[in-house]
């Protein structure tokens, strides 16, 4: 069957209907067209033509028209809409008009640079025009490097380079920062929280620099659907911005499905596993040879999928390379095989992480199945944008799992389509940021005194503080930095940290293999001793985890479990820098230490999923200073109550907001932490805290301290609505968690709380 066919099919199956909560058409679209604008180049409107580019789209069209008359812009259209020519057509113009012109492009990843600037080499090779363009990252070779400094028109590079290497370096880069006319900032939706934040603070590095030199580049920034994107912009770039958002691309027929597994037990309103929904769904697709991508929430669970499809579809010798996971970890070389797999049609289906929902290069995949809701409703249209043509008819098919979050999405289907996407939060001014940056920003040129970085206030105390501890020495009005120390390379702008562990096969004594590297926070769930690790369907037990040289040594094994660990998670209060007793209810905010540990972990049949059994894990404690806001219960809530109901109704409290918490902050679930202590040492009472769940905190925990009243509202309002008798996962958790009376208990501390 074609995708048309398979659609008819599911709309004919009864079976298949009876889980569908919303079944969205969007129409095809004609493309708008607009002519290219007089100033362009005829050299660049040649290539574009020999390209099959006769005009631009209306988006386009504007973009150019505003970087033409000198104004920063962003760009918001939808995936595969074209946005790449909206800061290729201006750059390459302004390089053919004076080839002193320079341009950097910062993308949020390493393999989106080397997709994008192997784009912009072939329209450069197509004008036959002497334009250098290359990318500047950590697989550069050394002989090359000299010699795109000198000459780059056109350095496509990410923010970890330009924050470790080329801003600390900027003696060698003279050429580029007298020149810069450009500073390229694409997927811009994707610096959220610390992301954002320190990238706020590396734009503020490179303009100062800049300024240095003499320059004083404009910026264009491309995003996603968001709510805020101008917003965003302007808080990473500091510059006024234009908003480019009329897109005039055309689509195809798309239809968005969402379906939640059935419930297999009513009164515990436990669900269907949404893996093995996904499994049934992406099967049918695979089996007709429709080009799917399914995303998944983990690596845990891509890898698992990838086994379940591979075993579809293996032939009589084994092989199954027309399906392949895809996720962080896996080799430079492995994933660029995969993505040209997937653009000539050798894979017929991928399962991946978010690491393919940026804008690689992929081609036009038929269908995307999404293995629970993806966190944000911008993640999920970028995903969901990873299928159809401009022309022809796409789907996209959304699993809900038991979780409250996706039960909530999947249940208000209006929530998802009428409301606006998330906004993304980001906090430049974060002192615990700040601080590193102004570190780095005098390393790479001495303070003036009254000069300001960023909100400026701060600027000169903290230019005191470090002086005082030795970074900095104050000398004819100027703060220089006076140790040996590269401020630059203590500094992780991701908040994961540079310190990636290796992943060794040593299945082979005499020919031991690097197959993949985790980062180091997320290495205790997965590479544990005894672990049994993923990668590319294959099964690898973990022989040895060595922390101190960053290793983990694996050897491949088959056995019919995979495992998955749990983690503990303390916290205490360190300093409280404003508290309400008064309000309802009372609650507080202020600097905890998140003292985090893995300490046994369980092993998962394949097929059924059940329990085999528990193991042990013995790695030490991973610590973060952080900001939290918590609340209390007042005694008159707690009247009549025992402990142990107590007990289960925070729990059930906890577990809402944990997950009702992302829609009203707009923020990714990761992002943000909750957890509960019947009695708190610090309060002395029992108390819920919410923290960023990153060091130093990116405001999320000091915007929670200002809408309380209203989240803990709406966690009432879905608690009371959810069909379950007692607790379920998609409310307070399941029953035999929070006890019989742990949703009645919830329901009633909530309600005594906001009377």
């Amino acid at each position: 069957m074609n995708l048309e066919q398979i659609l008819d099919s599911l709309r004919d199956s009864p079976a298949f209907m009876k889980n569908v909560t919303h079944w969205e058409t969007v129409p095809a679209r004609p493309a708008r067209l607009a002519s290219f604008p007089e100033g362009i180049d005829a050299r660049v409107q040649a290539a574009l033509r020999g390209r099959g580019v006769q005009s631009l789209y209306t988006h386009q069209r504007l973009a150019v028209d505003a970087v033409l008359a000198g104004e920063n812009i962003v760009v918001v259209t939808p995936t595969a809409s074209g946005k790449t020519l909206c800061y290729n057509l201006p750059v390459l113009n302004a390089i053919l008009r004076n080839g002193d012109s320079r341009a950097l492009y910062l993308f949020p990843t390493k393999a989106l640079s080397a997709d994008q600037s192997n784009e912009l080499y072939t329209l450069v090779e197509a004008m036959g025009a002497p334009i250098k363009a290359y990318t500047y990252d950590g697989d550069t070779p050394a002989a090359a490097r000299r010699s795109i400094r000198q000459a780059g028109h056109v350095v496509v590079t990410n923010p970890d380079m330009l924050h470790a290497a080329i801003l600390p370096g900027h003696t060698k880069w003279v050429k580029l920062f007298e020149n810069l006319k450009f500073i390229v900032i694409d997927e811009i939706h994707a610096y959220r929280g610390v992301f954002g934040s320190n990238l706020a603070n590396v734009i503020r590095r490179l303009k100062r620099l800049a300024a240095f030199y003499g320059s004083t580049p404009r910026f264009i920034c491309c995003s996603a659907t968001i709510a805020n994107p101008k917003e965003l912009a302007e808080q990473i770039t500091g510059e006024p911005m234009t908003l480019i958002d009329d897109n005039g691309a055309p689509t195809g027929e798309r239809h968005m499905v969402f379906y939640n597994p059935p419930v297999v037990n009513r009164q515990l309103g436990i669900r269907k596993s949404s893996l093995l929904e996904t499994r049934a769904l992406s099967s049918l697709l695979v089996r007709n040879d429709v080009q799917t991508i399914v995303f998944a929430r983990s690596r845990l669970q891509v890898e698992v999928l990838a086994r379940y499809l591979k075993e579809l579809i293996k032939d009589s010798l084994g092989n199954a390379g027309r399906v392949r996971g895809y996720r962080g970890g896996y080799l430079p070389t492995q994933r660029r095989e995969i993505e040209r797999g997937l653009r000539n049609g050798d894979i017929t289906a991928v399962v991946a992480t978010n690491a393919l929902e940026l804008g690689i290069d992929i081609g036009r995949l038929d269908a995307c199945v999404l293995c629970g809701y993806p966190g944000t409703i911008a993640s999920t249209w970028q995903q969901a944008g990873r299928a159809g043509r401009r022309r022809g008819t796409s789907l996209t098919l959304m699993v809900a799992s038991s979780s409250a979050l996706d039960q909530y999405i999947i249940s208000h289907p209006e929530y998802f389509f009428k409301q606006s996407p998330e906004n993304a939060l980001a906090n430049p001014d974060n002192l615990y940021i700040l601080m590193n940056h102004i570190k780095c920003a005098a390393y790479e040129l001495p303070f003036v005194e009254g000069e300001a970085f960023g909100a400026g206030e701060a600027t000169e105390p903290m230019l005191a503080f470090l002086e005082e501890k030795g970074f900095l020495r104050r000398t004819g009005g100027q703060w220089h930095w006076s140790t040996e120390a590269f401020p630059a390379a203590e500094i992780s702008l991701r908040s994961a940290g540079d310190e990636n562990f290796m992943i060794i096969d040593i299945t082979d004594a005499a020919h031991h293999v690097i197959i993949g590297e985790m980062d180091r926070y997320t290495v205790p769930m997965l590479l544990h001793e005894q672990a049994i690790y993923l990668h590319d369907a294959r099964q690898y037990q973990v022989e040895k985890l060595d922390f101190e040289y960053k290793k983990a040594y694996i050897r491949q094994v088959e056995v019919d479990y995979y495992t998955d660990a749990d983690l503990n998670t303390t916290l205490r209060v360190l300093n409280a820098d404003k508290e309400d007793p008064d309000a309802l209810p009372p609650r507080g905010l202020g600097e905890v230490l998140v003292t985090s540990m893995v300490t046994l972990f369980k092993k998962m049949k394949f097929g059924t999923h059940e329990n085999l059994g528990f193991g042990p894990v013995d790695l030490p404690e991973m610590e973060m200073t952080t900001s939290a806001c918590w609340w209390t219960l007042p005694k008159e809530a707690m009247r009549g109550l025992e402990t142990d109901d107590l007990q289960g109704g925070m729990l059930g409290i906890a577990s809402m907001l944990r997950q009702l918490a992302p829609l009203y902050l707009m923020c990714a679930p990761r992002d943000l932490s909750v957890l509960y202590h019947v009695r708190d040492t610090f309060t002395r009472k029992p108390t819920v805290y919410f923290y960023d769940n990153c060091p130093g905190g990116v405001g999320l925990a000091e915007k929670v301290y200002d809408m309380l009243p209203m989240l803990l509202d709406h966690a009432g309002e879905a608690i009371k609505h959810c069909a379950c008798e007692g607790g379920c996962p998609s409310c307070v958790g399941p029953q035999a968690e929070v006890g019989p009376r742990g949703k009645l208990t919830a329901i009633r501390l909530l309600e005594r709380l906001l009377s």
